[in-house]
């Protein structure tokens, strides 16, 4: 491919739904690599965090063109009840603003389907091209799927429908290349090499948090933050990371530093790795426990963790 037979072309696509449908597990499968954290714990998500996948159309001129797609991964829409909950889910409907699609993950497993009427609705009165995605169709009978594709479609004036494994990649890269014909001729806006907006100091802090969510499981609720304190680039090259978990009770505390501050550990350890694979450095990562009581009404940990404020 030369410079003078590849077209740019740019666009944004919002990935939405409810908690839980596999929406950062198909954003990471259409970046082809891990941009944003999963967890078997519904409403994982917090902010919105951009994806950038990249993929190369040829056209019928013979040329190639370059087109690079931004996924808005968005906090999972459902029925808020806290500050937290609200700024969730006003991250993710900010996430569909302009976007030149909008994918709507469901999980193809789930009989029960009440939940979704809200996010048809709202979806049936917005002008974008909108795309339906069934996940996890890889443990869902076929007949099920062209029902409820049928159904679905009807209710949310939906312009295709994809079936789709993301945890497999099944059906993912078909899907990718008709997102990369959607896209409209314009410059990039990021770097090829870049794989996401999230700077490095907050992708550290989601990474931590990832691992508290999969170490703690249920002992450990929602009411749980990772504050960034400090990233700092050493001489020999390494990276050095302090990061505070915020809890909101004290009863908490014990859990997450466990018997002998083996739980804490073992979340470092793991965050570290991961870390140090990703960013292809040494890192030297630092955690603490704070009880903090109101840190869900606090206005300066929405700002760090990447949520606006909303009353």
């Amino acid at each position: 491919m030369t410079e003078t037979n590849a077209r740019e072309r740019c666009g944004l696509v919002a990935v939405i739904g409810a908690p839980n449908a596999g929406k950062s597990t198909l954003v990471n499968a259409l970046v082809g690599q891990k941009v944003a954290i999963v967890s078997a714990k519904a409403q994982t998500t917090r902010a919105r965090l951009m994806g950038i996948a990249l993929e190369d159309l040829p056209t019928d001129a013979g040329g190639v063109d370059r087109v690079q797609i931004i996924l808005a991964d968005t906090p999972g829409i459902f029925e808020p009840r806290r500050r937290l909950d609200r700024a969730m889910v006003s991250a993710a409907w900010e996430g569909a603003v302009e976007a030149d699609a909008i994918l709507l993950v469901v999980d193809a497993r789930k009989k029960k389907r009440d939940y979704l009427e809200p996010i048809l609705a709202a979806l049936a009165e917005r002008k974008e091209r909108k795309i339906l995605v069934l996940n996890k169709v890889d443990s869902t009978p076929k007949e099920p799927l062209l029902v409820m594709a049928e159904e679905l479609s009807a209710q949310g004036s939906f312009d295709e429908v994809f079936f789709v494994s993301a945890l497999t990649a099944d059906g993912v890269p078909e899907l990718k290349r008709r997102l990369a014909a959607l896209m409209p001729e314009g410059v990039w806006h990021y770097p090829e090499d870049q794989v996401s907006d999230a700077s490095e100091r907050l992708l550290a802090t989601e990474i931590t948090r990832e691992q508290l969510y999969r170490q703690l499981h249920d002992e450990l609720p929602y009411d749980s933050a990772v504050r960034p304190e400090s990233y700092q680039h050493k001489p020999d090259g390494s990276v050095e990371i302090h990061q505070q978990i915020v809890i909101a009770r004290d009863s908490q505390k014990s859990i997450v530093l466990g018997k002998g501050g083996a739980r804490i550990k073992a979340i470092g350890e793991a965050a570290r790795k991961e870390l140090a694979d990703l960013l292809g450095v040494k890192v030297h990562l630092f955690l603490h426990v704070k009880v903090e009581e109101g840190w869900a009404d606090s206005r300066e940990i929405y700002e760090e963790i990447g949520l606006d404020w909303v009353k």
